[in-house]
């Protein structure tokens, strides 16, 4: 509905998933920011910014704000996700959308609690956080409340930034 919109993102060091429970996948963009560094201003964001990587002036950085899954830059972070989530709710200012967010298994209370503030900072009514793991295996549709053996094997996409 317009005004109770969900919003997954899957936050990767390589590349952010954005998906709209009204329309599936929505982005799937690296994760990179192009900043100017005189200005402090987000330049480009995802394949953009990707795509300015060694490319830029010495006032322009292309940054990965992410590093083993976790945010190794809070501010960056924070406007990756302003811009997808206001890429996704577009005009409709009044709207302020849940959402849920993957993380690490492994992430630690200190880094669980900097994902959910960046996304409320970046505009989110609610923020749910749920382990990479588990949504992997709710995604393949394994039962997980079901006392039943299941190997779920997260690689993720980290290796593809450095090819």
């Amino acid at each position: 509905m317009f005004w109770n919109e969900d919003i997954g993102i899957d936050l990767g060091t390589a590349t952010v998933l954005v998906y709209l429970k009204s329309k599936g996948i929505v982005f799937n963009e690296p994760t990179v920011v192009a900043v100017d560094t005189h200005t402090e201003k987000m330049i480009a964001v995802g394949e953009d910014a990707r795509q300015m990587l060694g490319r830029t002036p010495g006032n322009i950085v292309a940054v990965r704000p992410l590093r083993n899954g976790v945010i190794a830059d809070y501010s960056i972070t924070e406007w990756i996700l302003g811009y997808f989530i206001q890429k996704v709710v577009k005009s409709r200012f009044l709207c302020r959308p849940r959402v849920m967010v993957c993380i690490p298994s492994g992430a630690t209370g200190v880094e669980e609690r900097a994902v959910r503030q960046a996304v409320l900072q970046a505009g989110a009514r609610q923020v749910h956080l749920i382990e990479e793991p588990v949504a992997a295996a709710l995604g393949a549709g394994i039962h997980i409340e079901e006392a039943s053996g299941n190997m779920v094997v997260d690689v993720g996409g980290a290796q593809q930034m450095w090819q």
